[in-house]
């Protein structure tokens, strides 16, 4: 066994096989793959192997239809089969709902040329006699839809990186993962032991006993899952050709031809764990016992549509175990804390996401970045406070809600509270209906009777008038917003400067008392992220960024040394802060402080220590609303102290508690970006907006990167859409995020994120239109549907920053 490999690949299973087959293609022809038994053992071998192409998400529907046209490719290229049927598949929708999520996914898969397209009752009954279509309100047929053999898809991929060099030890346990001085890895075995720069987590079941080889604790636990194969059923075999499979998912089961039978499984309510305390290790091919009556409700509404079922005999149930993660989407990325640990761990649809899943994590680890965003993907999306207890809540909610629609701006209240600020039982008391951002609570809006909580949908929801009335008390007298969630960072000492500089491509404040705003730049040259720096006095600045990408940034922020004698702290949890903004911020904060808040004294940008009610707080003239307004940054402990003082003070002045749902709509009336929805790694600066804070006369991170990337032309920008009849239409819906947008049939572009502007009274959307689009013309597919939308030249309110300076 080779002593030495650019990678090691740990785990047999379709992904692992599929990193490798991906590195070696990226030229990484000397990788290995480690597998303590055969290949496929686990989850692999026992999985149904559905593909499917579309998913809510644009990006990760971009990977599957990668992966489901690799198949074909794979099989010529190696000889070796991988079972291909497409059959294509039909959606259904039972509910309207599930119909604007399937009109929705049709308008994307139009938009970047995948084959997802409504179909009437007849065509349906022609591609699949035996499904009772009644009831159904909708049907899309995906053209490439279909199944695969586990086996032979893991296989294929494993034969493809042999062909090209790579080298796979089976029966090779991995016991030891040693960290070395030079930032490499010793991976130790029963055979001998790999020296090597990348370490690959991608050990399905095993996962989280791999990683605590490297003292990483992950947010997994596995649970069983059954399927089960009918006997032959008379019908099918009298077909001269293969049913098309059945994505039934408001009936909560799947269902496709198998044999000359059907192959049904189901994600039920009453879901089991399995082994809470570690993976057995010398677990492999087994299944558990069968215990079809827990999924039985499923099954008879399976009858229900397909009735021929009744009467078909079970020839074979898989009960099996699959790893699940908080919210069913896969650990993802470079651990940030560990220099060349990468992790893939925790894949449910493994056969519609193995191939761009594997291109990805070659993308990363041989040219340090992705080409798409995958934040939702990327295992920092968690840390320390996804614990034990708020995972096995979340895996729970997540299984037996597997085929639940994901709504915009949805919130799921399993697992919670995790992390909470001292005013959270006050806020509760106010009626504040709470998110979840990176573990913490947070206020998205108040409802005048404490305990009301969501209602999801596509449509306008019960918080829509609520959050109205909360942007227009602010952007007409003032309003209070706890921004407790951003994360914030203190950076001191004789280097703090030169670090800073380092790091960020904006030109750090040189005056105590001035803040910027600085974006920082991917390894690709886009946009990884955007942060308002502080300097509060010679060698000490704060930075505020995104809450939920700290553990994210900290991979930036460790890529550039700290000087000697400096030091770097997160201070997200030690410091609470408020936003109070609006035309009336000035004379509520000035009477409780004795600091001068006129203009003159404290411009815009500026910031300063004041003391605020007797409250020692770090004070930042600066707003996301795009209104007058202060950021106010205090101790935790002194959180209840500062804010009873802002809710009295506010009385006189019209003043009360907003959500951050109304400070979303407001940032779209100024036109202000958000990282995570509007900003990415994808996006170029000049295409954002964001190039004149990229000062190119300096040495930052990855400036070759942007340099390069701002040398070309643009391949789209970020424009502010006014969004025709979400008022009069009959769907009554605003923009979220991911509507495609035309100009007559040619797709021009998409949206990023939108919602209602209520002071300007308009439906706003900010989206990224192809260079050279025309200004009119355009159609936005809200729920699938084309609603005229026009680009606003200016923001609507407040266009030349009057009030934001006042």
């Amino acid at each position: 066994m080779q002593t030495h490999a650019p990678a090691v690949v740990i785990g047999g299973g379709v992904i692992g096989c599929s990193i490798l087959y991906h590195l070696a293609k990226a030229g990484l022809t000397d990788a290995v793959l480690l597998e303590r038994d055969e290949l496929t053992s686990g989850s692999s071998w026992h999985a149904a192997g559905n593909i499917h192409g579309l998913h809510d998400s644009t990006n990760i529907s971009r990977i599957q239809h990668y992966t489901m046209q690799l198949y074909g490719q794979l099989e010529e290229e190696t000889g070796q089969s991988v079972g291909l049927m497409r059959t294509g598949s039909l959606y259904l929708a039972q509910t309207q709902e599930r119909e604007h999520q399937l009109r929705l996914q049709a308008a994307k898969a139009k938009l970047y040329g995948m084959k997802f397209h409504e179909i009437t009752r007849d065509e349906a009954e022609r591609l699949h006699p035996l499904v009772n279509f009644d009831g159904i309100r909708c049907i899309m047929f995906e053209e490439d839809g279909g199944n695969i053999d586990p086996s032979g898809v893991t296989h294929a991929y494993a034969a493809g990186a042999r062909q090209m060099g790579a080298r796979i030890e089976r029966f090779t346990p991995v016991t030891a993962t040693e960290a070395q001085p030079d930032g490499t890895w010793i991976v130790r075995t029963p055979r001998g032991d790999i020296r090597t720069p990348w370490v690959v987590n991608a050990a399905g079941l095993w996962a989280r006993e791999v990683a605590a080889l490297a003292g990483i604790t992950l947010p997994l636990q596995p649970a069983e899952h059954q399927y089960f194969v009918t006997e032959t059923i008379p019908e099918i075999a009298a077909l001269d050709r293969r049913l098309p499979s059945v994505a039934d998912r408001d009936g909560e089961y799947y269902m496709r031809q198998e044999g000359q039978g059907l192959l049904i499984g189901a994600y039920e309510r009453d879901m089991r764990f399995w082994a809470e305390d570690g993976t057995p290790p010398d677990f492999g091919h087994e299944l558990f016992g069968d215990d079809l009556d827990r999924i039985m409700d499923n099954v008879m509404r399976a009858v229900t549509r397909v009735p021929v079922v009744e009467t078909a005999g079970v020839k074979r149930v898989v009960n099996g175990p699959m790893i699940w993660t908080p919210d069913g989407n896969v650990l993802f990325g470079p651990v940030p804390e560990l220099k060349g640990y990468f992790c893939a761990c925790g894949v449910i649809p493994g056969f519609s996401q193995s191939g761009g899943m594997g291109r990805s994590a070659a993308e990363w680890i041989t040219q340090g970045e992705p080409k798409y965003d995958l934040f939702g993907w990327d295992m920092a999306r968690y840390d320390a406070w996804a614990d034990a207890a708020f995972t096995k809540a979340r895996v729970r909610d997540s299984y037996a809600h597997r085929f639940a629609i994901h709504f915009p701006n949805e919130e799921r209240s399993a697992g919670r509270p995790v992390r909470t600020r001292p005013v959270y039982q006050q806020q509760l008391e106010m009626g504040a209906v709470m998110g979840l951002n990176a573990g913490w609570e947070h206020p998205l809006w108040f409802a005048d009777t404490p305990g009301t909580q969501d209602t999801n949908g596509f449509t306008r929801q019960n918080w829509w008038a609520p959050v109205g009335d909360e942007a227009r008390m602010l952007r007409d007298r003032a309003g209070i917003i706890d921004i407790s969630n951003f994360a914030k960072y203190r950076v001191s000492g004789p280097g703090a400067e030169d670090w800073l500089n380092a790091l960020f491509a904006n030109r750090m404040p040189r005056k105590v008392g001035r803040s910027c705003l600085t974006p920082l730049i991917g390894v690709r040259g886009g946009i990884a992220g955007d942060f308002t720096v502080t300097r509060l006095a010679e060698e000490e600045f704060w930075v505020i960024g995104s809450g939920m990408a700290e553990r994210y940034h900290r991979r930036f922020f460790n890529a550039v040394p700290l000087p000697e004698g400096t030091q770097f702290d997160s201070l997200t949890e030690a410091v609470c802060g408020f936003n109070v903004a609006g035309p009336n911020a000035r004379a509520m904060l000035q009477s409780l402080t004795n600091a001068s808040l006129a203009t003159a004294d404290f411009p815009f940008m500026a910031s300063q220590r004041i003391t605020l009610a007797g409250v020692e707080c770090v004070a930042l003239r600066v707003s996301f609303t795009g209104d007058l307004g202060w950021e106010l940054h205090c101790a935790e402990a002194e959180q209840p102290r500062l804010y009873a003082a802002l809710l009295e003070a506010g009385k006189a002045h019209g003043a009360g508690p907003v959500g951050s749902r109304a400070l979303m709509s407001l940032r779209l009336e100024k036109g202000y970006g958000s990282w995570g929805r509007d900003y990415s790694p994808e996006y170029w600066p000049q295409e954002s907006g964001l190039d004149r804070l990229v000062k190119q006369d300096k040495d930052f991170l990855n400036k070759a990167a942007v340099l390069d990337t701002m040398s070309r032309d643009a391949r789209e920008r970020l424009v502010l859409l006014a969004v025709d009849g979400a008022d009069t239409d009959a769907s009554n819906a605003d923009c979220t995020g991911g509507e495609p947008i035309f100009a007559g049939d040619q797709g021009v572009g998409r949206v990023t994120s939108g919602g209602y502007g209520y002071h300007v009274g308009l439906s706003l959307a900010l989206a990224y239109l192809k260079e050279g689009t025309p200004r009119e013309g355009l159609s936005v597919m809200i729920l699938g549907r084309p609603h005229r939308a026009r680009v606003l030249d200016t923001p609507p309110f407040d266009p030349e920053g009057r009030r934001l300076r006042a």
